[in-house]
């Protein structure tokens, strides 16, 4: 599906709306279609990126807002020394880049960790969500506080938790996002993050990182074979069991 920007460039919108696959995925709430029509009016584009390829980069001025349609990525900090810190991992329907829009220039960046398709809004008509649909402007707000939960669960992990516990912790939550999301099949999921990604989402080295995922691995938390992963005993301590069967609430789709 194609459209113009008001400058007559054409513009590809990907399916509509109202049509959107991730609408029909548990992880998400019900919308009216009213609210599904604004956000489609609101739409202006449907990108797609490359693998390693920035989405937000570091300093960017004006930068839009996003819903991950599809793919992976990640959200990151660094040093001048090129030490990197990734604060948290995106999945399909995630809201991307609400921090740097609402900001003169954004302050991290965050790239594909897979080929991406994006959902793109302009960040001048934030605004309108909340003069206009202030039920959207509200679920703008809860996504944001969401994505704050996500990065104090991964600090606790880098204060709070032992190299197992937190690696653990991180495969064991990105299953059950993935599984909400229908990306899980016979207890497998793609998993695309490499053993220096886990290290810098989890404050390790990435010896350290290496010999940890070694023990889990042989201990029987997971397998993993051909890019997947497959999830075999997430009750494997009693504290990995308490991550695992943690309810996950329903969460809107903008």
């Amino acid at each position: 599906m194609h459209d113009t920007h008001h400058g007559g460039r054409p513009r590809r919108l990907g399916a509509s709306c109202l049509a959107c696959p991730l609408r029909l995925k548990s992880a998400f709430k019900d919308k009216t279609d009213d609210e599904i029509r604004f956000i489609q009016a609101m739409k202006i584009d449907h990108r797609i990126l490359r693998a390693g390829a920035d989405i937000i980069h570091p300093g960017e001025e004006e930068a839009e807002l996003y819903t991950l349609f599809s793919g992976w990525a990640f959200r990151y900090k660094s040093l001048p020394d090129g030490r990197r810190q990734i604060l948290n991992f995106l999945l399909p329907g995630d809201l991307v880049g609400l921090q740097a829009s609402l900001l003169s220039a954004a302050e991290h960046g965050i790239e594909a960790l897979t080929e991406v398709e994006l959902c793109v809004f302009p960040r001048k008509r934030i605004w309108d969500l909340f003069v206009k649909m202030p039920t959207l402007a509200y679920e703008l707000a809860w996504l944001g506080s969401r994505e704050e939960c996500l990065i104090d669960d991964n600090l606790t992990s880098v204060g709070q938790r032992s190299a197992s516990e937190r690696i653990a912790a991180l495969i064991i939550s990105l299953y059950r996002r993935a599984d909400a999301l229908g990306l899980v099949t016979s207890n497998s999921f793609a998993f695309p993050l490499t053993q220096q990604q886990l290290a810098d989402a989890l404050g390790l080295s990435l010896v350290h990182t290496s010999k940890t995922w070694s023990r889990l691995r042989k201990a029987g938390l997971f397998a993993l074979s051909g890019g997947r992963l497959t999830l075999l005993n997430p009750r494997l301590t009693n504290r990995m069991a308490a991550i695992y069967d943690q309810e996950g609430a329903r969460r809107p789709l903008i």
